[in-house]
């Protein structure tokens, strides 16, 4: 195995929630990698979170902020160039969360007060990332920026609700960024596109676990864990992907490929066989 992928390297994580966030997993790799990072999450998440005890563990400084608020946001960012004493070189955005999902409302009878609340913590927060770490320079040339993504942004997955628009705005937000930063600061952006994850987030989208089994059966791989998504951050953060930017990477054993599979298909065929 490759070490010190990003000895040197500071950076910003936003989501970091409990064990089972993906934004987790990513800082503990980073720190293994010799990252040094600022680990960002709204103030309630930190009052019901665990991200303390991952700070000292990875020797990090917590900085509370709404990710839809300019200024909370740009306390997070003033916050790491003061930690740090200069730029960083990476930030994550694992930020995703539906009140219609958490209601359950259906997405044809839509609240739109919730739909915008959709929208703007699980998407338009990263433009307002991307567009305050560009007038504060924060970023060091050759820096990576990600978010993290899922399939339903090109395909439509049974109560997965207005948070597949979200997905498809983050998607198209990494793009048009993707090419305003390349060309001026050399900063790549990209979205990761995850199997769906048994984290505290995903566990609340209706039918979950039936997915989970799904994807299972569908992927050639099999659905890839949080542990697996933290290593693919990690090299999309290093300097072995400096050329990789604007793309939407799909990370999920191959289930996006898929059409049906033999595993799946004798599943289905089960459910057309009389009871014993």
């Amino acid at each position: 195995m490759v070490c010190n992928l990003l000895q040197g390297k500071k950076g910003i994580i936003f989501g970091a929630l409990n064990e089972k966030s993906i934004a987790w997993k990513v800082a503990e790799k980073a720190f293994e990698q010799g990252a040094e990072f600022v680990l960002s999450n709204a103030p309630a998440a930190l009052r019901f979170g665990e991200i303390n005890s991952l700070a000292k563990a990875c020797n990090s400084r917590v900085i509370a902020a709404d990710a839809t608020n300019v200024g909370d946001l740009e306390n997070v960012f003033s916050g790491a160039i003061e930690t740090f004493g200069g730029k960083i070189d990476f930030v994550l955005h694992s930020i995703g969360m539906s009140p219609n999902v958490r209601k359950g409302v259906p997405y044809d009878d839509i609240n739109y007060d919730y739909y915008h609340k959709t929208l703007d913590i699980s998407a338009l927060s990263f433009h307002k990332m991307l567009q305050i770490a560009r007038k504060m320079d924060a970023i060091n040339d050759w820096g990576s920026v990600v978010a993290l993504t899922y399939v339903a942004a090109q395909r439509t997955l049974y109560g997965y609700n207005d948070m597949a628009d979200a997905k498809a705005m983050i998607e198209s937000i990494a793009r048009s960024f993707g090419y305003i930063y390349g060309r001026d600061k050399k900063i790549r952006i990209n979205t990761i596109s995850q199997s769906p994850t048994m984290t505290t987030a995903g566990s609340g989208v209706k039918g979950f676990e039936s997915l989970l089994d799904f994807t299972q059966r569908m992927s050639p791989l099999g659905n890839a864990t949080a542990v697996e998504c933290a290593d693919y951050c990690i090299t999309l953060f290093s300097d072995l992907t400096r050329k990789v930017t604007m793309q939407n990477l799909f990370h999920d054993g191959g289930f996006s490929s898929m059409g049906m599979s033999a595993e799946a298909m004798h599943q289905y065929d089960k459910s057309f066989k009389p009871c014993d």
